[in-house]
């Protein structure tokens, strides 16, 4: 309980530091672009603090866990999208570029956390259900979707929120590229980067001392 109080501290510590640079950003520059950063992570939140439930609902009704974790599907892939938030350094603007990229660097680091904590808590829900070797594709599957997912708020803008405000919408899109992948090279080429890449960040992470696995009781 103590490690993961102070795992909470320091994310609510990056949570200050990236609300105080917003701040200064937009008193210095009279500008409110990266608003939008504090939306991203209050989004990334939602998967995290879902995840802390995922101890308490291991002997309640399958129905209810199945419930539990598709919320928690849903809304994963916001935790990992806040990487691509790095394309907005690109931005003309009269702050200095080594500022934006601070700012930038520190909502992406700070989604990841939250990302692989709440992974690592689904991981340990896995493993009482199912095996090692099973879990390990599950995780992957996991991260290839929430790659998709953030190919699909990205670069087509959609988010988790059109499955119920424009399903069928969201369906079609969805369903196009996989009935016709070879029309779509763009969007399967950015999710096998992208699930590479966070799949062997989440394996370097499960590699650490145990702080961030700790983190997760």
């Amino acid at each position: 309980m103590q490690i993961q109080l102070s795992f909470s501290k320091i994310l609510l510590a990056f949570f200050a530091f990236i609300g105080l640079m917003i701040a200064a950003r937009v008193i210095y520059s009279g500008e409110y672009r990266f608003i939008f950063l504090i939306w991203n992570l209050f989004l990334a939140w939602i998967p995290f603090i879902i995840s802390t439930s995922f101890k308490r609902i291991q002997h309640i009704k399958w129905r209810k866990q199945s419930f539990v974790f598709f919320i928690w599907f849903l809304f994963f892939p916001n935790a990992l999208y806040i990487v691509t938030d790095l394309i907005h350094l690109d931005i003309e603007s009269t702050v200095p570029k080594w500022y934006d990229a601070l700012l930038l660097f520190s909502s992406s680091i700070t989604g990841l956390l939250m990302a692989f904590v709440s992974l690592l808590r689904m991981e340990k829900f896995l493993l009482l259900k199912f095996s090692n070797k099973m879990v390990n594709m599950m995780i992957l599957v996991i991260l290839f979707f929430g790659a998709f997912g953030v190919y699909l708020g990205r670069f087509l803008r959609w988010n988790s929120w059109d499955i119920i405000s424009n399903p069928f919408g969201l369906v079609v899109s969805i369903a196009q590229r996989f009935i016709f992948p070879f029309q779509h090279l763009q969007t399967w080429g950015i999710t096998l980067l992208l699930t590479t890449l966070f799949y062997l960040l989440y394996l370097a992470i499960k590699k650490l001392p145990g702080y961030l696995n700790q983190a997760t009781i």
